[in-house]
């Protein structure tokens, strides 16, 4: 799926579920967008020759409700176009570093080539040290996951915030897309930035190189070095290491002891050939900066445009499975896994309510036999259609080497987030509205934790549990 389609998919999804009394969309809004979209679904799956897909019909589904929003609420339209945070910094940053790199030469030795050149020798041991540091985060993934994934949602925001003037369902509703939006598109986001800063900073080096050449055009470089530390011999060592690379590839001219050693001090600078040093320079900039930053950019690209055409998005959750029978799908199934829990015949009914709400009034359930407790997590075999869930009772206290490890593990044989209904039922009436939501508010954080989506249900009353927002 197009990165394009999915956000509109998911910020109708965001909404709707936000709008749970219909205040902004009504049920004749969403009746009309999934008949619309089932038609445009099949009128365009009969073009192709092809079976009309459910992505397709999301798709339009969103357009056709999103446009609705958008003729209602002005403040709307801004947010239901939505761009990447990240599209003015893909080329303001390059552009800008260009320009940076070609002032930094000048600023620091107008008029003259220092062979120890502190801005040259700085832009190519920095970007050495990032290529080092890049190699190390491929083969420490373990380390790397943090930092990375909030700057990439930091970023993806971008400047994108709620209009003031919607209502507070839609607003609600739009700020839950943006947070889940740039979770979303973590990766997508990674590849971007990480193109951004490659393309920064050749741009930044090319900036040096243009520099160099165009004030070589109308003044002539003096030739010199100096150092407190440093005496010829090492100079000489350092500078034939550095420029070595360079003068293989393109048989540029090398350059002795003894000229090094008399260019040392300035003494011998105006004597010293100037351009010999720019060529020297500029090619090593070429082949440490330019060309390895030029590849790095572009593998970064490429990956942005393949996440671009194939967005993940997991349309096995119950809000998609839902909208499947509303595109000629086949209903939904729940299939529940108590865990240290016995389900009555009550709360089965609570469960079949449940499922309604959850993929559509023909949804069916699957109760599985209850897991005990301390118990390995079966082995569930994924299928299309199917949302499996664990059924917790509130009154347990979560623990992380039993409860904690069973839902890890059924997640991790999913390959998938694995549902988990947190049933309030036998507490509902025992504690007071504090203390039931300290519990579960508790419950929620443990099984986000662990990788599951959690559901607060009442099954004894299941149109009257409030779920939280995960």
């Amino acid at each position: 799926m197009r990165e394009k389609a999915a956000r509109a998919i998911m910020l109708v999804k965001a909404i709707e579920e936000a709008d749970q009394q219909k205040e902004v969309l009504t049920e004749d809004d969403r009746k009309f967008a999934s008949r619309t979209a089932r038609e445009l679904a099949h009128w365009q799956a009969a073009e192709a020759r092809s079976a009309s897909t459910l992505p397709d019909f999301l798709q339009h589904r969103a357009e056709q409700l999103l446009k609705r929003l958008a003729a209602r609420h002005k403040a709307f339209s801004p947010v239901a176009q939505g761009h990447s945070g990240l599209w003015g910094a893909s080329w303001l940053l390059p552009v800008l570093a260009l320009v940076v790199g070609a002032t930094a030469e000048r600023f620091s030795n107008p008029g003259r080539v220092d062979l120890l050149s502190l801005p040259l020798l700085g832009i190519i041991a920095w970007n050495v040290l990032a290529y080092v540091l890049l190699a190390l985060w491929a083969v420490l993934p373990a380390r790397r996951g943090g930092l990375r994934r909030g700057l990439a949602n930091r970023m993806g925001l971008g400047g994108g915030h709620v209009p003031r003037r919607l209502p507070h369902v839609l607003g609600s509703g739009v700020l839950q897309f943006m947070v889940e939006w740039a979770r979303l598109g973590a990766s997508l986001n990674l590849a971007r930035i990480a193109r951004i800063l490659h393309f920064s900073a050749a741009a930044f080096a090319a900036g040096a190189v243009l520099s160099l050449y165009a004030r070589g055009i109308v003044q002539r470089y003096a030739t010199g070095w100096e150092s407190t530390f440093l005496d010829a011999e090492q100079v000489h060592r350092l500078l034939s290491l550095l420029f070595a690379p360079a003068v293989a590839l393109f048989g540029l001219e090398g350059f002795t002891l003894s000229e090094v050693a008399g260019l040392q001090d300035w003494a011998g600078a105006r004597l010293g050939n100037g351009a010999r040093w720019v060529h020297l320079y500029a090619a090593s900039l070429l082949l440490y900066v330019v060309l390895p930053r030029l590849a790095l950019g572009a593998l970064a690209a490429l990956r942005a445009a393949w996440l671009r055409r194939r967005f993940p998005l997991d349309l096995e959750q119950p809000y998609f499975q839902q909208l499947a029978v509303a595109a000629g799908g086949e209903p939904g199934l729940l299939r529940v896994l108590p865990y240290s829990l016995t389900v009555d015949e009550a709360r089965s009914k609570g469960l079949d309510v449940l499922a309604q709400e959850m993929l559509g009034e023909q949804a069916r359930v699957r109760l599985l036999p209850p897991a005990a407790y301390g118990s390995e997590a079966p082995v569930l075999e994924a299928a299309g259609g199917v949302t499996t869930a664990v059924l917790f009772g509130l009154a347990a206290t979560p623990e992380l080497e039993n409860h904690g490890a069973f839902l890890a593990a059924l997640g991790k044989g999913q390959g998938r987030r694995v549902l988990a209904l947190l049933d309030q039922s036998a507490l509902a009436a025992r504690l007071d509205a504090t203390r039931l939501r300290e519990r579960v508010e508790l419950w929620r954080e443990f099984c986000i934790l662990h990788g599951a989506e959690p559901k607060v249900v009442d099954l004894l009353a299941p149109h009257t549990a409030k779920e939280n927002p995960a």
